[in-house]
């Protein structure tokens, strides 16, 4: 038996409450519902990998990406035996994005894939951020982002008296660039909050975004582009529903934002139609949504080829695990223009991290030290925070 054979991966749903409601125009929540993948070589390394799965972004549920690690992604897993942590790429990077019928499992393979990641880079001792120079990106490589990004603060929906309080105590912890989330009713009086509460900061030390999350129809995003039209507005996120990007342009006649999309973009095509259609000007990348970090970093890669714009993206309720790997992505990847999760104790009651990641004053962080993600997962946390049984399959 080869020792880089992965002998048995167990699948943890989990249940972990935030410390607040967070509310967008596509949900609503109160707890994170990750699912952590846990993945045995034969030498006893464990590599982990997360993936947060959103049924109104990839069509995927808790439920349906356990079911497609199991019977879709699993099967033939059995037979590999990398000789090198190249091989071990080579053979990661193959795993499918559909199913058979086409349905896209985008948020399933990310799981695995930060897995197998994790477990190889620490059998073979070689540092993740080996895979830029493998998958042949000109200018990846550390020190890559990490050094000059920092992390931004989100405001969700919510009355608008809370926002400038919110927007103040972010201020305080040195924050700088902030999104709100928009797509409701008192969506001018929020917005019209938030620059108010910036001051004249916004434009010169700070930014703002708006993030629609597809919650507006055209005439809806045209009227309210056109009201802000004079606003230091950086970027408008997701402005309409997927499937709408032809719709774009009519946008940039109203109001010359720049268009970031996020819920449009989930595959390498999806970047490349959009592109041809001037339907995007930042591509807002996320490692659970768009398939693992390998896929990840070639949209990045795809953004700097076409000269336009990126930032990293996160879903809500994301642990250290997924915050250790946009941590690697940003450290491999050069110019990101923002950087959104690694939250830690600011919005999770509880995670699975022996010392859970969470960016410092100012939103900065350093890079992660050590093979695969760099933290130590504790097993006993995710035992606790099991939404029902753990999955256990021996291959």
């Amino acid at each position: 038996m080869n020792p880089s054979q992965v002998q048995r991966v167990h699948l943890y749903p989990l249940a972990i409450p935030l410390r607040q409601t967070f509310s967008h125009a596509a949900a609503e929540r109160r707890t994170a519902d990750p699912v952590v993948v846990a993945v045995e070589l034969r030498t006893g390394h464990v590599g982990y990998g997360e993936t947060l799965p959103r049924e109104y972004v990839t069509g995927e549920t808790v439920s349906s990406v356990i079911e497609d690690i199991a019977r879709r992604l699993l099967p033939g897993v059995e037979r590999w035996h990398p000789s090198s942590f190249a091989e071990a790429l080579e053979l990661t990077d193959a795993l499918p994005y559909r199913r058979d019928d086409g349905r896209l499992m985008l948020a399933a393979r990310a799981g695995l894939e930060l897995a197998l990641l994790d477990a190889y880079s620490r059998h073979f001792r070689r540092p993740v951020s080996e895979a830029a120079g493998w998958l042949g990106l000109p200018g990846f490589g550390p020190p890559g982002s990490i050094r000059t990004v920092r992390y931004s603060g989100v405001l969700s929906a919510g009355d608008p008296a809370k926002l400038r309080g919110l927007v103040r105590k972010m201020r305080w912890f040195g924050l700088r660039d902030f999104k709100l989330k928009v797509g409701f009713e008192d969506d001018d009086r929020r917005v019209r909050t938030v620059v108010d509460a910036l001051g004249p900061s916004l434009g010169r030390k700070t930014t703002l975004r708006l993030d629609a999350n597809g919650g507006w129809s055209v005439e809806t995003a045209v009227r309210r582009l056109t009201a802000w039209s004079s606003l230091p507005i950086a970027c408008i996120e997701q402005p309409l529903p997927r499937g709408q990007e032809r719709h774009v342009r009519d946008l940039c006649v109203a109001a010359p934002f720049p268009i970031m999309q996020d819920e449009s973009l989930l595959t390498y095509e999806d970047a490349e139609a959009m592109i041809l259609q001037g339907a995007m000007d930042i591509l807002n990348i996320r490692i659970s949504k768009n398939g693992g970090l390998l896929p990840a970093m070639r949209l990045a890669g795809l953004a700097r080829q076409k000269k336009l714009r990126f930032q990293l993206g996160c879903l809500v309720g994301e642990t250290s695990i997924l915050s250790a790997a946009g941590r690697r992505f940003l450290e491999c990847v050069p110019g990101a223009m923002f950087a959104e999760g690694s939250y830690g104790r600011f919005l999770l009651r509880g995670d699975i991290a022996a010392r859970p990641l969470c960016f410092g004053y100012g939103g900065r962080v350093k890079a992660l030290a050590g093979f695969g993600w760099g933290v130590q997962v504790n097993p006993s946390a995710l035992t606790s925070y099991c939404a029902d049984d753990a999955v256990e399959l021996t291959l």
